[in-house]
């Protein structure tokens, strides 16, 4: 990407070089011109109303027909660019900044500086602020629609003549060549922030700008330009008297129309630290007065008593008095931008719960009265200095997780010295924290770059590391506070207490609207995935329908229990009847459900919590405490449990060993350990796009785990023992197989084969013959029901007289005939 970058400016730089001396040209022309005389300026129309910033209507009629035109002034003092800004602001208009809205952040962040310069120097010398209207420190903005003008005025410290040549002219002054340098030699765009050319950007929406400012310790003065290697300077003698400070006026592009809209400049200016006033127009219901020749006339009836009659005289009298009627008109006032403060520029300790959400629900555009479940205010140090505010919102949006890989949604917003960067930066928080919101404001980062190039900044890497840091405290603290979330043995203080009644149950609320983001983050983030392991809430086969966390099961767990059991399924009630719990559920362990598909995936990574090992129930390396007589079992069983291997060995079985988790069932399907369990295989073939050949290498092998204390097993050992090669013995074996199939979750390959044996069990305890079939169906010949016999008769009938009658018209014989 570098080398492109370095490729296109040096092909930039080349062409330039090749241009012609313009410089020497232009300083002809301005000696020619000077003795001309030179047109007065004329009469503009109003602004809206109202002309610049001022509300004077005898200023408009100063302002110069040259500007509409958006031509230099012939008397003005004409200068070129340094050759190093004419190639950067080909640079920059062509090929630096990406997202035009640039340009208003850095109009408003260059306002505030002013601003900011002429406090400072108040602090030692009042009289710098002068008094009225120019002892105000604020930004007015406005618009003028027709003609496509935008306007910004500050009273800040403002401009000399030199001031206007030096810094609009030239690029940080004498850092312009250093950064030309620069950039020939690494072509690294990061380093436009540390030479600020912010102004410039202006150029992306504007083909014409002006700056008229007026310094205390100088007459007021224009600098005009059209970004072709030229601009003018020149003593204001046609716009309204500034008093002290600075006014922009970019006349747009045709294309940059959607810049003259009020929501576009509120966007960039809620937060900055001055007022920031716009000229904003509304429409409002007046009252006028009724013209006579406008009243209608109402047709009243004769009033039948005198009291009826001095009553209509009174509403007369009254009517003539109060005749009026309600227009709308277009009025014009200022209108405050920045209304909502910036409290995160104030201590945690100064500011009210209620302060808080107002503040989030002006951030996040939430109307709603719910407040947000926890909040987080700080202040970061050392390196990169930023401070922050994050909130988890009292609900997730619909499509949190839809597209979840694929969108670039985010709700955080970066601020650089409470100016608006963007709420499109995805590398200050990870994608699984995404259902926050918030800010994050700081005075370390360049403000004049792109965003692009404010994404690769190293900075923002310090940063993330420490929002994700107090988001996740915020979300542990969030169940901390929360009275369901204690201990059991704390529990009858918080009773005594009667506190936090309000944030009862909280936490149970957020993970059932973002616990899924938790797990994700488990996923996607190993760094910090023991931090969020914590935050885990789950139900247990000891938990009554609550929630519980890792840490409370650990506490539960049974003396000698070195493994954390779980299971994963589609429901909690079809765990409750899962045989692989039996054994481990009568001695005591408490089993974990995991319930939600991402649960499979999120096991793969969360290995173990606390030294304590996972271990899924339905894989096979389970171990549940000591069994003195397993030798003795293994032996006694192993003819049957080699003859079982051997009858299954087309079906995809590993092995057929003793089982030390059966309670009541015969025998259950369990996955090898590092293969897919059945919920999983489930999964994975519900998928769209699956690919079964390449599912058949995550399968593994299965095994076939008997119980050797059922009676079944016990009977087949006897059976197998006996007479080995009998038919009737493999079949129950083989239909053995496949219920476990079944009853552990599993599908079978070939459902009509089980079907085919269960009915032969059927016949079978029906005493019927195996080779008994189904009657075939005798064919009969298809009769007529009785009532399509009788239809047909009627036709037949009905056929037969007309046939008759017609016979009969034919004999008989017509009167020429006779």
């Amino acid at each position: 990407m570098r080398k492109r970058t370095l490729v296109s400016v040096l092909f930039l730089f080349s062409l330039l070089f090749l241009l012609p001396d313009q410089g020497r040209k232009l300083h002809a022309n301005a000696e020619d011109s000077s003795d001309e005389v030179t047109d007065p300026p004329k009469v503009e129309e109003k602004l809206g109303g109202h002309s610049g910033l001022s509300t004077d209507s005898d200023v408009v009629h100063r302002e110069s027909e040259s500007i509409s035109k958006k031509s230099l002034r012939s008397n003005a003092e004409k200068f070129e660019f340094q050759a190093e800004v004419s190639r950067l602001m080909d640079i920059i208009i062509n090929s630096l900044y990406s997202n035009k809205d640039i340009f208003l952040r850095e109009l408003i962040s260059n306002a505030s500086d002013a601003l900011d310069k002429i406090r400072f120097l108040a602090l030692t010398d009042k009289d710098v602020l002068g008094e009225g209207d120019t002892a105000k420190l604020e930004i007015q903005i406005k618009l003028d629609k027709a003609k496509k003008i935008i306007s910004i005025r500050d009273r800040g410290i403002g401009m000399t003549k030199e001031d206007l040549i030096k810094n609009l002219g030239t690029i940080a002054k004498s850092g312009t060549s250093a950064f030309v340098e620069k950039m020939q030699s690494s072509g690294d765009l990061n380093l436009i922030g540390q030479f600020g050319v912010g102004f410039y950007s202006t150029y992306l929406v504007a083909d014409y700008i002006e700056v008229i400012s007026k310094h205390n310790d100088d007459i007021q003065h224009v600098w005009e330009s059209k970004a072709d290697g030229k601009f003018a300077v020149s003593e204001d003698t046609w716009n309204e008297p500034l008093g002290r400070g600075t006014e922009i006026r970019l006349h747009l592009r045709d294309e940059a129309g959607e810049y003259l809209e009020e929501s576009k400049l509120k966007r960039y200016s809620e937060f900055i630290n001055f007022p920031i006033h716009l000229w904003a127009s509304k429409e409002v219901e007046t009252e006028v007065p009724v013209e006579e020749d406008e009243s209608t006339e109402e047709e009243t009836e004769t009033p039948s008593t005198e009291e009826e009659k001095e009553e209509d005289a009174e509403d007369e009298d009254s009517e003539k008095k109060q005749k009026t009627k309600k227009v709308k008109e277009t009025v014009y006032e200022w209108e405050l931008l920045n209304d909502v403060k910036a409290i995160w520029l104030r201590s945690p300790k100064e500011v009210t719960e209620e302060e808080y959400t107002k503040f989030y629900h002006s951030l996040s555009k939430d109307f709603s009265e719910e407040k947000p479940m926890a909040w987080s205010h700080f202040n970061a140090e050392g390196d990169v200095e930023f401070k922050a505010v994050l909130y988890v919102p009292p609900k997730a949006p619909h499509d949190l997780y839809e597209s979840y890989y694929n969108s670039n949604k985010a709700n955080l917003k970066l601020y650089v010295r409470r100016v608006f960067i963007s709420d499109e930066f995805d590398e200050l928080l990870p994608k699984y924290l995404s259902f926050l919101k918030g800010l994050v404001d700081s005075d370390t980062l360049p403000l004049n770059v792109s965003r692009e190039m404010l994404q690769q900044h190293s900075s923002l890497k310090t940063i993330k590391k420490k929002l994700i840091r107090k988001a996740l405290d915020m979300i542990r603290k969030l169940a901390e506070e929360d009275p369901d979330e204690v201990h059991d043995d704390d529990k009858k203080d918080v009773e005594k207490s009667g506190e936090n009644d309000e944030k009862k149950g909280q936490y149970s609320k957020f993970w059932n609207e973002f616990g899924k983001s938790i797990k994700l983050g488990i996923i996607e983030d190993a760094s910090n995935r023991n931090r969020l392991a914590k935050l885990l809430r789950f139900e247990t086969t000891k938990s009554d329908g609550k929630l519980t966390s890792l840490d409370q099961y650990i506490k539960r767990m049974k003396k000698g229990q070195k493994d954390v059991f779980y299971i994963t399924g589609s429901s909690k009630e079809q765990l409750e009847k899962s045989p692989f719990l039996e054994r481990l559920i009568k001695k005591g362990y408490e089993v974990i459900f995991f319930t939600d598909p991402v649960d499979e995936y999120l096991m793969q990574y969360l290995m173990d919590y606390e030294d304590k090992k996972f271990q899924n129930v339905s894989k096979e390396g389970l171990k549940v405490g000591k069994d003195s007589k397993v030798k003795e079992l293994k032996e006694a069983f192993k003819e049957l449990t080699k003859w079982w291997k051997e009858s299954l060995a087309s079906e995809n079985v590993d092995d057929v060993k003793i089982s030390n988790r059966l309670a009541d069932t015969p025998c259950v399907v369990v996955a090898s350990k590092f293969g897919w369990s059945a919920n999983m295989e489930r999964i994975m073939q519900s998928q769209t796009l699956s690919d079964a050949n390449k599912q058949a290498y995550m399968r593994g092998k299965r095994v076939l785990e008997i119980n050797p204390r059922h009676p079944i097993i016990k009977e087949l050992k006897e059976r197998v023992a006996s007479d080995p090669e009998d038919e009737s013995v493999k079949e129950t074996a083989q239909l053995m197989y496949q219920t476990a199939l079944i009853e552990s979750g599993f599908v079978l390959n070939d459902p009509n084969d089980f079907a085919g044996r269960i009915y032969n069990s059927v016949k079978s305890s029906l005493k019927i013959s195996p080779d008994a079939v189904a009657e075939e169906e005798v064919e009969a010949e298809e009769t007529e029901t009785s009532e399509e016999a009788a239809e047909a008769k009627s036709d037949d009938l009905a056929g037969g007289l007309n046939i008759e009658a017609e016979q009969v018209e034919e004999e008989t014989p017509t009167k020429d005939e006779l």
